[in-house]
């Protein structure tokens, strides 16, 4: 700002303060770690051969940092034990939160936590409230790593005799972060690249080691705080939790059953009982965002296909490492069309009412979510000339930050690597802070314009 005065200019300085917002930081926060891990990985030393392209690194890079697990190498027969590793740092980073782990970096310094610092990690795992969230992100590290560990014990009792003492701990230690962190990455490759964990498929160690992770990782942390407090006094458990476990619990045993059926005369027909109800129940819980799998995903019957994508649009639970919708934002969808029907006018669920800005979230995350996977879905097949169920499969794959394919992945052409890229990225930031940031106001408006019934249905 310039005044005149006579023949001299004043000019009178402005300071001007630049604040990001709580959900921007985030995005920035995840958007860094891409980026130094794309970097990394583009180093000689990351690869067997030497050389890596900027958009196979950027595409591994977002894929683990944002624990999906689709790939456009194999993990195993590109990546050298230093580009391998980088991919576990940015696994276990995209899982665990990097607020998580700098807020504990903080507290080892003995650095004070600002309410800044504070606000943004409750948005970086979706929490309810402030208080407490230091603390709780204190339990997050420790359970996290209490976890991962046991995980990584029980795996080396199989990898171990299997690949060597150090490659079998390596192994044991990158798959239990992985899994827990429902990432989908492994290194099998140097049997059959690209084939999971397709050798393992009758391995009840392996197979029940995995799935436990994914289910801990993929119910979310308050949950996991809740069952603490409480034990298994049902009744003192809180909404959320009752909500969370249930839905899972249906989902897990609904989706293995239906699974044990589609796949009987597809991936199942050369199995026997054991095998087929361990692969069953493996499915319906790796597609809730894990990404590993024991059977060709390819070579699953169109129903099979169809069920994979409604849980991996789904996902896992809020302030979990999981993505999708979330098991919560179903319920409650499910919960508002029973009381509609009923014409009750709230949604209730074991004794108490749903807030009407529950609701209102439930609808815009679902909206969104569907939005960006049919908009992704449409401009990939414009682009290529795919199967649009394998096309779809993908899309909701990325979005959902599962990691499971069909097998397109790697014949992907770039524009269309791109988008995947694009959806990991959104899906693992924004499916519930896109939608939370559409519905934040910063000023509510003090005229309430007048209503007009249309027909529905």
């Amino acid at each position: 700002m310039s005044l005149r005065k006579g023949n001299v200019f004043m000019v009178k300085e402005q300071k001007i303060h630049l604040r990001l917002s709580n959900l921007q930081i985030v995005t920035l926060g995840y958007f860094f770690v891409a980026v130094v891990g794309t970097m990394l990985l583009l180093l000689p030393i990351s690869s067997t051969g030497g050389k890596t392209t900027l958009l196979e690194a950027l595409f591994t890079a977002v894929s683990a940092s944002c624990v999906t697990g689709l790939v456009l190498v194999d993990t195993s027969t590109h990546w050298t034990l230093f580009g391998q590793f980088v991919i576990l740092v940015l696994i276990q980073i995209g899982g665990m939160g990097f607020m998580t782990i700098g807020i504990q970096f903080l507290l080892l310094v003995r650095h004070k936590i600002s309410l800044r610092e504070r606000e943004v990690m409750v948005e970086s795992i979706n929490a309810s409230q402030l208080g407490g969230i230091v603390n709780m992100t204190s339990k997050i590290f420790k359970w996290t790593i209490l976890f991962e560990g046991v995980g990584a014990v029980l795996l080396a009792i199989r990898f171990i005799p299997e690949f060597g003492l150090k490659r079998g701990l390596f192994y044991s230690v990158f798959h239990a972060v992985s899994a827990f962190c429902n990432a989908g990455f492994d290194l099998m490759g140097m049997k059959r690249p690209f084939d999971s964990l397709v050798s393992y498929s009758n391995d009840v160690l392996v197979n029940g080691t995995l799935m436990l992770l994914i289910i801990i990782g993929g119910i979310g942390f308050f949950v996991w705080d809740d069952v603490n407090t409480h034990g298994f006094r049902w009744k003192r458990y809180n909404l959320h939790t009752k909500i969370v476990l249930t839905c899972s619990s249906v989902l897990l045993i609904g989706a293995a059953m239906l699974f044990f059926l589609l796949e009987g005369s597809a991936t199942g027909a050369d199995m026997g009982l054991g095998e087929r109800i361990l692969t069953a129940l493996f499915q319906s819980i790796t597609c809730r965002t894990a990404g590993f799998n024991t059977i060709d995903t390819g070579s699953m019957s169109q129903g099979s296909k169809v069920l994979s994508m409604l849980l991996m649009f789904v996902g896992g639970s809020p302030g979990s490492t999981a993505g999708g919708i979330k098991t919560t934002t179903l319920a409650v969808f499910i919960l508002y069309a029973v009381s509609g029907i009923k014409r009750e006018g709230r949604a209730t669920a074991f004794g108490r009412t749903l807030p009407r800005d529950s609701v209102e979230k439930a609808v815009s995350i679902f909206t969104i979510s569907l939005g960006l996977a049919l908009t992704g879905t449409l401009f990939i097949c414009a682009m290529q000339p795919f199967a649009g169920m394998d096309v779809l499969f993908e899309v909701f794959s990325a979005l959902g930050t599962v990691g499971l394919t069909t097998g397109i992945t790697r014949e992907l052409a770039p524009v269309s690597a791109y988008v995947i890229t694009l959806l990991m990225f959104l899906g693992r930031i924004g499916s519930v802070s896109l939608a939370t940031a559409l519905l934040e106001k910063k000023a509510k408006s003090p005229v309430s314009l007048p209503e007009e019934k249309i027909m529905i249905g």
